[in-house]
């Protein structure tokens, strides 16, 4: 089992959209047992794949626990995918996960969930502190999603900048460019230099996502962003399995 987490500290730049899609790749595409465990209270990574959030306390209170059952996740429309949902409790993890202490908690509880899933997608919330620090340290890969902007950049470095300081070894970190627009110079010059980063165009289906309930690979899946995506998830499993 491989757990894969949509990352930024930067808010705004297609971390839910990017989780959702790359879940539906790995179940659909890969014929991957996959979760999408929903670490951002607001809940949008489950929202898009047709699963609302809670509205009790259980999913901070699961970080209490050191191993995982299936209680509280939701299977989805896909065989082979399913939704643990977040709820308003977890805008108060940080506090929790200081009071217990334990580092590797969340590293813990998703690898007690490798009796029913191959891989794990963590939706995360854009935040540097005692959540951020436990997902990277669960991750076997860390997919970072930016915008084409300098705002976006500076929260890359601020990333990279905190492994490098407080994690010495970590899972390998994958830019993406996210909402992606071929159309503007800024996006252009930024491609340019970093030609060999994956990049999601900006589309109107990626756009009606929300309005389906469903990833464009399930409802567009001729379209380019469907492309990069199954690029995108087939760059990363190659990553996985190396």
């Amino acid at each position: 089992m491989k757990v894969v987490a949509c990352y930024s500290c930067k808010g705004g730049v297609g971390k839910s959209t990017l989780a959702a899609n790359l879940a539906w790749a790995s179940a659909c595409l890969s014929a991957r047992r996959t979760l999408l465990w929903d670490l951002d209270p607001q809940g949008g990574g489950g929202f898009l794949l047709g699963v609302e959030r809670r509205r009790d306390d259980h999913a901070a209170a699961l970080f209490e626990e050191s191993t995982l059952d299936r209680h509280g996740i939701v299977p989805t429309a896909w065989p082979s995918l399913d939704v643990l949902p977040a709820d308003p409790s977890l805008r108060g993890i940080d506090r929790l996960l200081d009071r217990l202490g334990k580092r590797k908690r969340l590293a813990r509880l998703t690898a007690s969930l490798a009796e029913w899933y191959d891989r794990v997608i963590l939706d995360c919330p854009p935040v540097v502190n005692a959540l951020s620090d436990q997902i990277i340290r669960a991750a076997d890969v860390v997919i970072v999603p930016l915008t084409a902007s300098p705002l976006a950049r500076r929260a890359l470095d601020d990333v990279l900048d905190d492994l490098r300081r407080h994690h010495g070894r970590h899972a390998p970190v994958l830019p993406v460019f996210a909402m992606y627009d071929a159309r503007r110079k800024l996006h252009l010059e930024a491609h340019a230099a970093e030609p060999d980063w994956p990049v999601v165009p900006m589309a109107s289906v990626v756009e009606q996502m929300g309005v389906q309930g469903k990833p464009v690979g399930a409802f567009a899946p001729r379209s380019p962003a469907a492309d990069a995506v199954r690029a995108l998830w087939a760059g990363i499993e190659r990553k996985l399995q190396g």
